[in-house]
């Protein structure tokens, strides 16, 4: 996909906002509902990222805008040793962009699908690293939502880490979430009982139920309870009541009873938290500093030797998508000497009043550049941020899970022309 590299590396201006035309493009790599994922080359450090690409007019005809930010908001705010972490944020007239960590080694759905068994080992190792992962997302008041094996990335190394905030929210204060939010068969009880009956909502301890039964699944192949996108929410209450989880005879029994605290219906009783998992006697003899460090070996390390991923991503950005990234340039050059040309408004005004809302709104974002300030010391007064404002309120679904997701709880409608772009102005809250 991408052009052929120049042996001398380009300059770029440090106070320049990074954009599309400091990276090369090298292959399309993934696909969600409204993004695409690619692997790029930033031209001038010539360090290796994951790109993702969201197209502005799909964002808002779909009422996508409000999770894109909110993923934002958080990303710019968190860094951590087993998450994906951003980068870069920019955009162009058709797209938004996020910049993140490049992780080579596929995830673990993808390995599943290709009949990898993971040993034990293997999969203690994920489950202490998820839990440091997870951990840390709590301390920043953070859920995920949408923890599965399709959002567990592996490294060269065979090490997990945690992508996809999409749907995640923050909570602080003692507040409570009350959307239906997640993938089915990985959201906990009380997301249900929540959107059933109301209630106090719930907290942190549902990412930990839905790591639970990753490893069930990791482990065995299947999940502890059979539920599919079909499953009417009120058939799920009476199948969590009467349903018993089966574990494998051959798993050590203090593993069984870790899994059966992650899986607990009652989340007062659920582990949720690193001292409870430390505490637990199947990971006494975890060196957590190791874990950490990533000293300690993985026990599965994918193959170096070939890209983790389904081949036809990049036949379809090349053969099928009717906008291919890599001639976006001559796409939009050319787009803005035919919009010069023209008198005439837009044939939809109200989309293009929501797209330049997003063009307003939008958060620009340079890790690299934050680093480097904060290398220097603190800036003088007025200086500019690394990062842009914005705040937008989230709690619709992500349809990139092999099974489709609840519909959000419906968000009371404004009569403003916002209301299709009314995401990127709302404030957070909790959802």
């Amino acid at each position: 996909m991408g052009a052929n590299s120049s042996s001398k590396r380009p300059v770029f201006d440090e106070n320049e906002d990074v954009n599309f035309d400091h990276f090369q493009i090298l292959r399309a790599i993934g696909k969600g509902s409204f993004g695409k994922v690619c692997i790029v080359q930033k031209r001038d450090t010539e360090k290796m990222y994951a790109m993702k690409y969201m197209n502005k007019q799909q964002c808002v005809e779909r009422d996508e805008v409000r999770n894109v930010f909110r993923e934002l908001e958080i990303l710019q705010e968190i860094e951590h040793i087993f998450l994906v972490n951003l980068w870069y944020s920019f955009q162009d007239e058709e797209d938004m962009f996020m910049v993140v960590d490049l992780l080579l080694g596929g995830d673990l759905r993808y390995h599943l699908q290709q009949n990898v068994q993971f040993s034990e080992d293997a999969v203690k190792l994920y489950l202490c690293e998820m839990t440091l992962a997870l951990d840390y997302l709590q301390n920043q008041h953070i859920i995920h939502r949408d923890v599965k094996p399709d959002n567990i990335l592996l490294d060269e190394q065979g090490h997990a880490h945690l992508t996809d905030f999409n749907i995640a929210t923050i909570i602080k204060d003692g507040e409570r979430a009350t959307a239906l939010a997640g993938t089915k068969p990985y959201m906990a009880p009380e997301i249900f009982q929540s959107f059933v009956s109301g209630g106090t909502g719930y907290a942190f301890d549902v990412d930990w139920w839905s790591l639970g039964v990753t490893i069930f699944e990791v482990l065995r192949g299947w999940r502890p309870y059979d539920i599919h996108a079909s499953n009417s929410v009120e058939s799920l209450m009476q199948l969590f009541s009467t349903v018993s989880v089966q574990y494998s005879a051959a798993w050590p029994k203090d593993l069984v009873s870790l899994l059966r605290k992650l899986l607990t219906v009652n989340p007062e009783h659920r582990y949720s938290s690193l001292s409870a998992m430390q505490a637990s006697a199947y990971l006494t003899d975890v060196n957590w500093d190791a874990v950490y460090e990533k000293t300690i070996e993985a026990g599965f390390v994918p193959n170096k030797g070939r890209l983790h991923c389904d081949p036809t991503f990049e036949l379809e950005e090349m053969i099928l998508e009717s906008r291919p990234l890599h001639k976006k340039k001559k796409r939009l050059a050319k787009n803005r000497s035919r919009d010069n040309s023209k008198d005439s408004q837009s044939e939809n005004d109200y989309l293009q009043e929501c797209l330049e809302v997003v063009q307003q709104e939008f958060m620009i974002f340079n890790r690299e550049k934050l680093k480097r300030r904060q290398e220097e010391g603190p800036p003088e007064a007025g200086g500019d941020d690394a990062s842009g404002d914005g705040e937008a309120e989230g709690g619709a679904t992500d349809e990139d899970a092999p099974e489709p997701e609840p519909d959000p709880e419906p968000e009371p409608e404004t009569s403003s022309k916002r209301s299709m772009c009314g995401s990127v102005c709302s404030s957070p809250g909790s959802c």
